[in-house]
């Protein structure tokens, strides 16, 4: 499956982040016994689960290529009567990793050493949008904000089976370089008899740069508009025609404009033309816009106030004053490590406001089934058949959404 081009490659282009990495892991690693404090049960299982399989995975060799069976494989822990540290973990619960080996690789291919993956998952809880602290939205991040920690439904497990094959070829061909989620981990975790599946992905908002406005792109003008509740969040989530009525461009530049849509959506190793051929519909451009002057005076009001801002958002991204690796240094306004941020593009010199956009394709996991196609059906019905409807079939939903894209990059 690995060519040894493209292993050559991939360790090269892997080597430069892993020596920056270094110091840090190494401040990390001292600790030797674990507590996993978290606000819910089931979320210090979470970190003691990540810690335990990445663990487990050190000690076995990693395989000079993928098999068959590893696309199916799993591994499981069953935890009984456990004492130590009863007053943060359950007595009795259950951990099960999907695909280990496969991730393993995929973590490898996007430049994520496991390391850093177990520190950012375990060594401090991980965050929740809730203001109550309390367990059961869809989206936390990890402590630093690199990752995001979705839960999700049982078919939603199915249908991550069903394309991971596919998925991690196209990760190889494209060489880790994509608009689509990076998938890291995929996990059961069973407390108290009740079963949660969760995926981990890497963040596509930054951990050290405030995200100021949020946009949900389908390319469909149907009943797509945020409601007056989500406008009511101090970060809400903007739909297609909130970002058309308020005549917004994405400032990137014709070269990067070209760059992005050859390169990223249409010949990414057609990444679009690879959805459509899963049968993948309903999948957004989740688009996050840094705007620098803004950034600058409010850490020049924090400054003059004394105080430190606490961010909240929902698991999706922008950095915190609190957070230990919120280092500016020697990052300037509106900087960025593209290592870190493989979302991120600056708005060109000379437009009218400088930002920072961060851009991917997100919720990769909804099949054009029967349910899909009735609800189809009744849309078109209702709405008429020229409608821009979000629910259709995979091969218009990709070409509609390239076109929108298209539209709105300037």
């Amino acid at each position: 499956m690995n060519s040894p081009g493209d292993v050559i490659q991939l360790h090269q282009r892997c080597a430069h982040q892993r020596q920056q990495n270094q110091d840090e892991k190494e401040a990390f690693i001292g600790q030797k016994v674990k507590l996993f404090r978290a606000s819910e049960p089931i979320l210090s299982v979470l970190m003691w689960g990540v810690n335990h399989t990445i663990n487990e995975l050190g000690n076995v060799p990693v395989p000079v290529m993928l098999m068959p069976d590893d696309f199916k494989a799993y591994s499981k822990i069953k935890v009984d009567n456990h004492l130590f540290n009863k007053e943060n973990l359950p007595s009795r619960f259950k951990f099960k990793e999907y695909c280990p080996m496969v991730f393993r690789n995929l973590r490898e291919r996007f430049c994520i050493d496991d390391q850093d993956y177990q520190n950012s998952l375990t060594r401090s809880a991980p965050l929740n949008s809730d203001s109550q602290g309390r367990f059961g939205n869809r989206f936390l991040s990890s402590y630093d904000h690199r990752f995001v920690i979705k839960t999700v439904s049982s078919e939603d497990i199915a249908e991550m089976h069903n394309i991971l094959k596919k998925y991690h070829q196209f990760i190889v061909e494209c060489h880790g370089n994509t608009l689509l989620p990076q998938f890291l981990g995929m996990y059961r975790l069973t407390v108290d008899g009740v079963e949660t599946y969760m995926v981990v992905t890497r963040n596509v908002f930054s951990h050290r740069l405030t995200v100021h406005r949020k946009y949900d792109l389908k390319g469909s003008t149907v009943s797509r508009e945020a409601s007056d509740k989500e406008k009511a969040k101090e970060l809400p989530t903007f739909k297609d025609n909130d970002f058309l009525n308020e005549g917004h461009k994405l400032m990137i530049g014709d070269d990067n404009k070209k760059l992005f849509l050859d390169n990223c959506i249409d010949l990414d190793t057609f990444t679009l033309q690879f959805l459509a051929t899963l049968k993948i519909m309903d999948y957004s451009l989740l688009v996050g816009i840094h705007d620098v002057d803004r950034a600058e005076q409010e850490e020049m009001d924090v400054e003059a106030t004394g105080e430190e801002d606490e961010y909240e958002n929902d698991g999706m991204g922008g950095g915190a004053p609190g957070n230990p690796l919120n280092c500016g240094g020697f990052f300037g306004p509106g900087d960025f490590d593209p290592s870190v941020d493989v979302y991120a593009i600056k708005s060109q010199d000379g437009a009218v406001k400088k930002e920072v956009y961060f851009m991917a394709i997100i919720d990769i996991l909804t099949h054009y089934d029967a349910k899909k196609k009735a609800a189809h059906a009744a849309k078109t019905v209702k709405h008429g058949a020229g409608a821009e409807i979000s629910t259709v079939n995979p091969e218009q939903y990709s070409k509609r959404f390239y076109e929108f894209m298209s539209n709105i990059l300037s």
